[in-house]
């Protein structure tokens, strides 16, 4: 029971750092463009991953394990098509943070929950009726949050739900990927191949200066280190002993972190009508991850987490 309520404090502490990682990107916007965040944040999660590897290696070297690591071929494709994936989704929801909230960003991002299944249909995996009504409840959810009264949508929550989409493609990349190798090095692979591919258009079009960088380190350091490198490696931690729905829906709370932090540090306001989206759409994640009676219980693993913040 003792350990059981550590996890979940630990997956509390994640849901919490994801969430507050939104104001974080925000206000890393006052100071540096969108590739130029997120290759830094994202070169940074991978330095932070990497001492995590040499320990568990060095950890299952002394117990004398042999850890599957998989085939290093099949490593470096999935950590290629991860981070293309990872760098496309992050750029998105980096450059609509620009033109919406931290609040409204979060909970939006937190629909890939709903579209990974229905993409699953595609590739032959069924959703149950509980997925079905959660996607009904978001999209009225994300109507009060998001369309205004002249029925139109702004261009930042547009980007974002976009993301929402790319993030939900890379869930099922990784999904295809983690089964054949080690979890921890396909993250920090993929976090290296986003910081590369960021970093081009960044030294294109954005150029940026030591000065900007260097005002920037707190976001940067919250984003690239706490919320990539430690939240994750509290994610692994956390859901060894922990029921996977259990973790699902206490990391699902991310989304409310995120407006609650951009109330009280960034003063973002929401109406009455937001807030009631924000409510429809928290009701969706939680229904879309409560299993059925005869139905598998499909992990929410550390991998498929690795890298949305």
């Amino acid at each position: 029971m003792k350990r059981s309520s550590t996890n979940n404090l630990l997956l509390l502490l994640t849901a919490f750092i994801w969430g507050s990682a939104f104001v974080a990107q925000s206000v890393g916007m006052d100071y540096l463009g969108p590739f130029t965040f997120n290759s830094i944040r994202s070169i940074m999660g991978g330095i932070t991953l990497l001492p995590v590897i040499f320990i568990r290696k060095r950890k299952a070297d002394t117990k004398g394990e042999d850890r599957h690591t998989g085939d290093r071929k099949t490593l470096i494709i999935g950590g290629l098509c991860c981070g293309i994936a990872l760098a496309a989704a992050s750029s998105l929801q980096q450059i609509g943070i620009m033109y919406t909230t931290a609040g409204k960003a979060g909970f939006i991002t937190a629909l890939y929950i709903l579209i990974v299944p229905i993409l699953g249909l595609f590739l032959g995996k069924r959703a149950g009726i509980r997925v079905w009504f959660g996607v009904a409840l978001a999209v009225a959810g994300m109507y009060f949050l998001c369309i205004t009264d002249g029925l139109s949508i702004s261009r930042g929550d547009l980007l974002v739900f976009l993301c929402a989409i790319v993030f939900s493609v890379h869930i099922l990349v990784i999904d295809y990927f983690a089964p054949k190798v080690d979890g921890v090095c396909l993250s920090c692979i993929q976090f290296f191949v986003s910081g590369i591919l960021c970093g081009i258009p960044m030294f294109v079009s954005e150029q940026p200066m030591n000065s900007q960088v260097t005002a920037a380190w707190m976001p940067l350091i919250y984003a690239g280190v706490l919320s990539s490198g430690v939240a994750y490696t509290l994610q692994i931690i956390a859901q060894k002993n922990t029921d996977p729905t259990v973790a699902c829906l206490l990391l699902s709370l991310e989304s409310v972190f995120s407006a609650l932090t951009g109330w009280v540090i960034l003063g973002e306001q929401m109406s009455g009508r937001e807030l009631f989206g924000c409510a429809l759409m928290f009701t969706a994640v939680i229904l879309a991850q409560i299993p059925g009676k005869k139905k598998v219980v499909q992990k929410c693993s550390p991998e498929i987490r690795a890298a949305d913040k």
